[in-house]
């Protein structure tokens, strides 16, 4: 498990064009000792899913700052469960509303990190979930 490098997929799902934060986190992941794949800005869920397919992570981090979040990430979970693939967590960043927070939760999103989040407990939450799946 010491040489354990675990893959983690980021993707901009939607039209949202700032990707600031995601670089950021993407880079902290780096910098903790995982592989990023960043898939850019502008994914569609289906080019999301299939990428983590193609690319055998063991997560996936979502930044959505469009307030598109509940059929983005609708449409992802369910190619997740098409995919077979429930085993991977998902994780999610960006301007999230309180109130969509449980229903993302109840869709399978493992965590939901809004703006300000502190980096370490990206990364340590990261680092517990694959872990776990590994």
């Amino acid at each position: 498990m010491e040489d354990f490098k675990p893959r983690i997929l980021v993707a901009k799902p939607g039209l949202d064009g700032h990707d600031r934060g995601v670089k950021v986190v993407a880079r902290a992941l780096r910098d903790a000792g995982m592989e990023v794949i960043y898939t850019g800005l502008r994914q569609t869920p289906e080019m999301i899913v299939e990428a983590a397919l193609q690319e055998d992570v063991d997560a996936i981090g979502l930044s959505i700052l469009s307030g598109a979040h509940m059929p983005l990430v609708t449409r992802i979970m369910a190619l997740i469960v098409e995919n077979e693939m429930e085993d991977v967590p998902v994780f999610l960043g960006g301007i999230i509303p309180d109130d969509d927070v449980t229903a993302l939760n109840e869709m399978g999103v493992s965590g939901v990190f809004g703006p300000g989040a502190n980096m370490n407990s990206i990364v340590d939450f990261v680092w517990e979930k694959v872990r776990a799946r590994a």
